[in-house]
């Protein structure tokens, strides 16, 4: 992390190109990105100071370095004079134009992480370093092969990078490993967990409500844990007892939670010498143990906070483990992973517990139903379910698939109240060549594996620690969701001024997901529903027509539209809608479901911002193309009449 702000560039950019405020605020309300600025500001530059040095890119990578390890008494003054020989020594607009964009970690250029990733994969694919001892695939060989067998073995080298990178998100460790042994089943040994640099985290899968839980867990056994409303953690311990703290997003804060560093020799139980274990942050009453709403721990400083200043208290409710003494725990299944946390730390109340939790099956519909309202009771968002071992229960397995007994298909809603008789349909399970005429006691693992694939409703699901994965191994259900609608995070990206009592203000609003293949962002929607008046104020003061946050028209965004005023993305919002349709105007997710028509939000309603999440976890045009063939696979016979331009009016 850099640890530049916008006052050290827009210094910089004063001093080195003769800018007095008024001159440097209008370039940034006609121009918005910085970057832009910059370009502009150099233009207009007449004398240079001294001549400058021509920039290279060790040099640049270099200068980089020394901004982000400048610390301590006077490193913003260092800092400074790094941005501003960087700008000096820019060779014209452009050259100060990346620089800045550089700087502010923010290039534009629609090269995403998933870009990268995939081109290091076929630049190793094809390609090796002079000296080098990487086998590779041949152009005559890769000419003979069909289209779909060409996708398959880039598809094979994709995912080893990217398991890689999820793994050790560091380039710098990456590369190397990549240079020395090319895309192969070694490279996932040399890019192994590493104390101190983060993996990126599991995701849950998203679910509706508990019947449509119950419905992708049949046959197996989950643990139903409690999901806080706090800050998930990945908390690191070595040897020697060094402690880092990284957020979701990878950022560290070990200087936001000394209290928790301090906490870490006081858990770790005899015989624990390193680890790495997962969990969620939560601000409590450390007399009761009450549990506070998120929005308490976000008001807790974030850098230089002494214990002995400490106000906000909190706990960790330790969910995972996935590194101990030296050794990977991912390929564990869920079960021995969590027995390990479980025996080998130190439970302190209020201070390092465990996520509260009740294992289950999804014939136990009451318990679970019960356990989610328990969690709803005591402010937690709702509940998320994990497979707790790699292969399904073999008894249900054997139940389900008995011709002579019939189960009932029970959908259970998180608003239905458990005391209600809960209606039930008939429907008799398939019987496969593995389970017919067998007894339950002869029924193995592997039997209900091969049923589970067989059946061909769903994948089979590891119990494995996947990073940078979203699986149905993990589900959430959340307290907000019910059976009506689903919800996706948007990007606001745009708006018109209002009509009416609303202009004062921008309504609607253009809302766009994210392109994960080409950086983009494709518009779904505009919105006008939801906001409160004081959001709307708040809204139109974010994103002042003139100010910091709206920018000229973004290449990025794919729009055939134009809205009054751009913004600059930067949030996150939750949406619900009644359903999504094919849509002539809107191109977003065009190709994944019609080759000519993207889709759109019928009924789009404003949920809440997602403080939570930063815009590359913004939902994707593939996550919207999934809500699509899911609604039309539970109502075959719906009839799209076009699009639906005009409802938000």
């Amino acid at each position: 992390e850099l640890g530049l702000g916008g006052s050290s560039i827009s210094k910089a950019l004063k001093k080195v190109c003769g800018l007095d405020n008024a001159a440097l605020k209008s370039l940034y309300n006609k121009h918005g990105d910085a970057g832009d600025v910059a370009f502009e500001a150099k233009k207009r530059q007449n004398i240079t100071l001294r001549k400058p040095k021509p920039l290279t890119i060790k040099g640049v990578y270099e200068s980089l370095h020394k901004i982000a390890s400048a610390k301590g008494h006077g490193s913003q003054e260092t800092k400074q004079r790094i941005v501003e020989r960087l700008l000096q020594d820019a060779r014209g607009a452009e050259e100060s134009r990346y620089i800045v964009r550089t700087l502010v970690q923010h290039l534009r250029i629609g090269a995403v992480k998933t870009t990268m990733l995939i081109a290091l994969s076929r630049a190793f694919l094809l390609s090796r370093p002079p000296g080098a001892d990487i086998q590779l695939k041949s152009q005559a060989e890769l000419l003979k092969l069909s289209k779909q067998d060409l996708t398959n073995v880039y598809l094979q080298a994709e995912e080893v990078v990217k398991a890689c990178f999820a793994r050790r998100p560091n380039y710098n460790d990456l590369v190397p490993a990549l240079l020395d042994v090319g895309v192969c089943d070694e490279l996932l040994i040399r890019c192994g967990l590493e104390l101190h640099v983060p993996l990126r985290p599991m995701l849950g899968g998203i679910t509706r409500d508990l019947g449509e839980m119950l419905t992708k867990l049949q046959g197996r056994d989950f643990s139903c844990e409690f999901k806080y409303d706090g800050q998930r953690a990945q908390v690191h311990c070595d040897v020697d007892g060094k402690v880092t703290i990284f957020s979701r997003h990878l950022e560290v804060m070990t200087e936001k939670y000394p209290d928790l560093v301090a906490l870490v020799p006081k858990i770790r139980g005899e015989g624990v010498s390193s680890f790495i274990l997962e969990g969620e942050v939560v601000a409590i009453d450390k007399e009761t143990g009450a549990l506070k709403p998120f929005q308490i721990l976000s008001n807790r400083a974030r850098k230089d906070v002494v214990i002995q200043n400490v106000k906000i208290d909190v706990c960790l409710f330790a969910f995972d483990l996935m590194y101990l003494n030296g050794e990977e725990l991912l390929d564990r299944p869920f079960r021995e992973r969590r027995s390990l946390l479980r025996s080998l730390f130190v439970e302190i109340p209020h201070h390092f517990t465990w996520v509260k939790s009740l294992d289950a099956t999804s014939a136990e519909v009451e318990a679970v139903s019960d356990f989610f309202k328990q969690s709803t009771d005591l402010k937690c968002e709702g509940i998320m379910v994990k497979v707790l071992d790699n292969v399904p229960n073999s008894k249900m397995v054997a139940e389900m698939y008995d011709d002579v007994s019939e189960e009932a298909v029970v959908s259970v809603s998180p608003v239905q109240n458990r005391h209600e008789k809960v209606s039930a349909k008939p429907a008799r399970k398939k019987v496969t060549a593995h389970t017919r005429g067998r007894a339950v006691s002869e029924i193995t693992a592997e039997d209900a594996v091969a049923s589970d694939n067989k059946s061909g409703c769903r994948k089979a699901l590891l119990a494995t620690y996947e990073p940078d994965k979203r699986l149905d191994s993990w589900l959430k259900v959340k307290k907000d969701y019910n059976t009506a609608a689903d919800t996706i995070d948007l990007i606001p990206v745009g708006a018109w001024h209002g009509q009416g009592r609303k202009n004062a203000w921008w309504s609607p609003i253009l809302l766009a997901c994210r392109n994960e293949e080409n950086g983009t962002l494709e518009v779904v929607t505009k919105c006008i529903s939801g906001f409160t008046d004081a959001f709307y104020k708040a809204n139109k003061a974010k994103y002042a027509e003139d100010g910091p946050n709206t920018i000229p028209r973004p290449p990025y965004v794919e729009y055939v539209g134009e809205p009054d005023v751009w913004f600059e993305p930067q949030e996150v919002w939750e949406m619900a809608f009644a359903d999504i349709t094919l849509s002539p105007t809107y191109t977003a997710a065009i190709g994944l479901v019609s080759e000519d028509r993207g889709l759109s939000l019928r009924f789009p309603r404003f949920l809440k911002v997602r403080e939570d999440k930063s815009i590359d976890e913004a939902s994707t045009n593939m996550f919207l193309a999934s809500l699509y063939k899911k609604q039309e696979a539970k109502v075959p016979n719906a009839v799209d009449d076009g699009d639906d331009e005009g409802l938000y009016q």
